[in-house]
């Protein structure tokens, strides 16, 4: 999204001692010595003793001296005045009236705060007016471009990447974390800048930054004092998402990205006290298991398939979110005992028939071990893309799968095949009749069981005879012994070890035509 913006300052008392005009009248700060940092909005200069109420707060005060007054009690509520008002400093330059400045002076500026600069050498108050002046019209034109840059890089990605992706301009420009709220302070999305903490799920702290989002309940805020050109970003950034928000769904998508970076978080390991930062995403759920269900959408998240998938959850205690990278949605469901786990796979299952998607449950386990048990999910159901299609796959009985897709694209995993299945892919691909389907029925219909050669040969539709008949010019091939458990674990790995071989890495390809069967 491009460089970050430059941090626009206006300038301090500080900063204005060190200008050269300054510097030639030999400032010496005499109060107030910690208050520099305060910003200077205007400079003036004037020699009465009213000047106070002439003033509106943040000038730089230059005199000679002669408005200030000649009594204790004078040179006080000279002070006093200037404080109340809000003055950035005040500087007299002696020899005029002054030649060290009156104890009554120091005192009070030291006790209200106010920074109290002498000079020591005369030099034309003109010539600070105008330097300071020039650093502080410099200041505002930084300002207004950095805002306009803010504009320009907030409409770049609202085109690119919707409402999300102004908001993570607008952290990243700030340097801060952006919340999107509803009007009860509820997160409907965070937005952290790059190298910033992943933290701010139920931070609540003050508002530097808070603008409303014109027509509707919402507001961004970002924590900390605000800088002169974060608020004109933020007013550009609330136009664009008041536009992007009024599209269908942009509400509903940004909060379900929110709780998916939630998820997210959480099978990474990174979210302390899950249960409490959970709450601002309105899951309520403290104590009791909580099943992890991952879902693969065949089409782009917020198409029509979100909408089933979402519908899939109604009426569950779910936090529902989404990865629109990955095409991945995760929930947690909350369940009053791990018996109730399969009947709600099969209740989300059944209302995902249509949508055609890759279901995986994991284990009810509570909070701080469903991390652990999400960040499994995700992988496995990585791993059932390659499978055949099931209502839902159980992740507890994914794990050989899930070793399989580890290795995908390595040589070891071919290896293996062409060891454990060489010679029958070299016979299917010459000879017209293939065997690989009998092994897999064999094996797949319970190879240690008795009847198992029955069963087999139902499936395959041919007679016990021919069944024995290939079983044997099987085990010739192979040279093993199929009533082997170890034989049989073995090519019933190689069987779904096929599967994910890419098919020009696949140690043999047998001849048009033949279908194979998984266990």
């Amino acid at each position: 999204m491009g460089a970050s913006v430059p941090a626009v300052t206006a300038i301090t008392v500080a900063a204005a001692l060190e200008l050269p005009a300054f510097r030639r009248g030999l400032p010496e700060v005499v109060a107030a010595a910690d208050r520099l940092d305060r910003e200077i909005r205007w400079v003036h200069a004037a020699e009465v003793p009213n000047i106070a109420a002439l003033l509106k707060g943040g000038e730089l005060l230059l005199t000679t001296g002669m408005g200030i007054g000649d009594r204790t009690a004078e040179q006080r509520r000279f002070v006093l005045r200037l404080a109340a008002r809000g003055v950035a400093a005040l500087v007299v330059e002696l020899g005029t009236r002054y030649g060290t400045l009156p104890a009554a002076l120091v005192e009070t500026a030291e006790a209200q705060g106010l920074p109290l600069v002498q000079l020591h050498r005369e030099v034309p108050f003109v010539a600070i007016s105008e330097a300071v002046l020039t650093e502080i019209v410099n200041d505002h034109h930084a300002t207004l471009r950095a805002g306009e840059r803010a504009l320009r890089r907030c409409t770049d990605a609202a085109q690119d990447d919707g409402a999300a992706g102004v908001l993570a301009v607008l952290a990243e420009h700030l340097g801060r974390p952006v919340r999107l709220e509803d009007r009860r302070g509820g997160l409907v999305h965070l937005a952290v800048p790059p190298g910033h903490p992943a933290d701010g799920w139920d931070a609540r702290g003050p508002a530097g930054v808070a603008v409303p989002i014109p027509d509707t309940s919402l507001r961004l805020t970002a924590p900390s004092a605000a800088r002169p050109f974060d608020r004109i970003a933020a007013e550009h950034a609330a136009g664009l998402l008041a536009i992007l928000l009024r599209q269908a769904r942009q509400e509903e998508e940004l909060t379900a990205r929110t709780r998916g970076d939630f998820l997210a978080d959480l099978a990474a390991g990174r979210i302390d006290d899950p249960a409490r930062r959970a709450r601002p995403l309105g899951f309520q759920h403290v104590a009791g298991p909580l099943v992890p269900v991952v879902v693969r959408l065949p089409a782009e998240p917020f198409g029509n398939g979100w909408e089933r998938a979402r519908h899939a959850f109604d009426g569950l205690p779910a936090l529902l979110g989404i990865r629109p990278a990955r095409g991945w949605i995760c929930a947690l469901v909350a369940v009053r005992s791990r018996r109730e786990r399969a009947a709600l796979a099969d209740r989300i299952a059944d209302r995902l028939t249509d949508a055609g998607p890759v279901t995986v449950v994991g284990d009810a386990l509570p909070w701080e071990a469903v991390g652990g048990e999400l960040a499994y999910a995700l992988l496995a159901a990585e791993a059932a893309e390659a499978l055949p299609p099931r209502r839902w796959h159980d992740a507890r009985r994914l794990e050989v799968d899930v070793l399989l897709w580890r290795l995908d694209g390595g040589p070891e995993l071919a290896a293996f095949v062409d060891r454990a299945l060489g010679p029958l892919l070299e016979h299917d691909r010459v000879r017209p009749q293939p065997l690989l389907p009998t092994l897999a029925a064999y094996l797949g219909h319970g190879a240690h069981r008795t009847g198992r050669k029955t069963e087999a040969a139902r499936a395959l539709r041919v007679n016990r005879q021919t069944l024995y008949d290939r079983l044997s010019r099987i085990a010739a091939l192979l040279d093993a012994d199929l009533d082997d458990p170890e034989c049989q674990l073995r090519l019933r790995l190689a069987l779904r070890a096929l599967d994910r071989i890419p098919p020009a890495d696949r140690p043999d390809r047998p001849a048009a035509g033949v279908r194979r069967r998984r266990p």
